[in-house]
């Protein structure tokens, strides 16, 4: 099956990437603590932020991998887990997924990430009970015995970066590792699991000399290996990466253009379709092994699909962020200043933003489309409002143009819908804000 895309002929959209959050960062502010809190599960992200060297297009907090700074900074992060316990009254939330990310978490040892499980075991009361406990993972730390211990503390969803298969592309992308080791890491990864956790590839679409044949490549690569899930992020020159500067200011490399990598996800699409991979949310591809509503609870982050659900969850470690009844927070990105507030005793927070009404039901759309069906009575309980009567000239828009199909109960998102990636959320979130005006 070979998938057409047919756009407006009154508008030329964007692919747009992945938007993960909203209200944007640049909004919030310093002082602000979460209250009124419920007694509602909870999702908790940890972030591990070294890595074994610096990718061309990372724009996220990490730093290089120095043992006795990794050993401090374990130290700390335990510190702030039990304070976060107690600060909060956390300890016995109920904990729905577990997501440690980064940087690297595998360039933790043994006994450091044994550390960081045993805090959360002790200050969180049903650490055990949670369904989901997913860490990401790079070719190179990728180890038998790492492995072993991953899953001997719970984990049961492994992602690995793997990014590209074409050794020329992952060199211009200032990976380490190349095809050979990205195969030895995913085999080692599925022998020790055993089949008791799923493991996720992530491919990057429009990476510095890629071509359709070299997409193609990495594609076939992917599916060959038979994980259980494949998630395609959109690649995004942000000015802090190296990627910006020599494609964008220097122009010494060159990057795929916006109707190329359009065409690598077209491509990823009719290979994902005929490989019996389904879609979860509009990046990420779950193997279809039993039947699909099964698959795709079983392979998908629960993490992911319940923060952008509306579920609450809370970041530790330097530079992460959460959402605790109204308030969202962020820890302080200045690794320093990050060990000095939590020696002292006081929450590492630098920046929050309390949420209003209209930023929820902001948040909820942006977020929750994400997932390829949004539940309109759902937002109707929650809010009091239609979202049809909210915006009704732009969902009539989005569907008159292929975007999405609209029932009274849910708006789904069509192949082109889930193409475009976030535009369909982001014009319904620019539509709901104009309320306020």
């Amino acid at each position: 099956m070979t998938l057409t895309v047919e756009l407006p002929k009154t508008q030329t959209p964007q692919r747009l990437p992945l938007n993960p959050n909203y209200p944007p960062f640049r909004q919030w502010k310093a002082g602000v603590i979460a209250e009124k809190l419920e007694e509602q599960p909870i999702c908790l992200y940890v972030h591990i932020p070294f890595c074994t060297q610096r990718c061309a297009f990372c724009y996220y907090k990490t730093v290089d991998l120095k043992e006795s700074q990794v050993q401090a900074y374990v130290d700390t992060l335990c510190q702030e887990i039990k304070l976060v316990s107690e600060r909060f009254n956390l300890k016995n939330r109920r904990i729905q997924a577990v997501y440690f990310g980064g940087g690297t978490p595998t360039t933790l040892t043994g006994n450091q990430l044994v550390q960081v499980v045993e805090n959360l075991r002790e200050n969180f009361s049903y650490f055990e009970e949670k369904k989901q406990f997913s860490v990401e993972a790079e070719p190179l730390s990728v180890s038998p015995s790492k492995m072993r211990l991953l899953k001997e503390l719970g984990v049961n969803r492994l992602s690995l970066g793997v990014q590209s298969f074409n050794d020329q592309i992952i060199k211009l992308s200032g990976r380490g590792h190349d095809e050979k080791q990205a195969y030895r890491a995913i085999d080692v990864a599925q022998k020790a699991g055993e089949g008791q956790w799923s493991i996720n590839i992530d491919l990057l679409s429009g990476l510095a000399g890629e071509t359709l044949e070299t997409w193609q490549e990495s594609l076939e690569c992917a599916l060959k290996t038979g994980v259980e899930s494949i998630t395609v992020y959109k690649m995004e020159a942000f000015a802090n990466t190296q990627v910006f500067d020599q494609g964008v200011r220097q122009e010494i490399i060159e990057l795929p253009s916006a109707e190329l990598e359009m065409q690598f996800m077209q491509l990823a699409m009719e290979r994902f379709a005929q490989a019996n991979y389904n879609p979860w949310s509009h990046f990420t591809y779950v193997k279809n092994d039993s039947d699909l509503a099964t698959s795709t609870k079983q392979y998908r982050s629960e993490y992911i699909f319940n923060i952008w659900h509306g579920m609450e969850f809370y970041g530790l470690g330097v530079s992460a962020f959460g959402c605790l009844g109204d308030s969202l927070l962020q820890n302080t990105s200045d690794m320093e200043k990050y060990a000095t507030l939590l020696v002292q005793g006081e929450l590492p927070l630098s920046r929050g933003y309390k949420l209003t009404s209209l930023d929820r039901m902001v948040r909820e759309v942006l977020l929750g489309i994400k997932t390829l069906r949004f539940d309109l009575i759902a937002f109707q309980q929650r809010h009091g409002f239609k979202l049809q009567s909210l915006c009704g000239e732009t969902l009539s828009a989005l569907e008159r143009d292929g975007f999405v199909t609209v029932s009274t109960q849910e708006i789904e998102l069509t192949a082109k819908g889930i193409l475009y990636g976030d535009y369909v959320g982001e014009t319904l979130a620019a539509s709901l804000k104009k309320l306020k005006s």
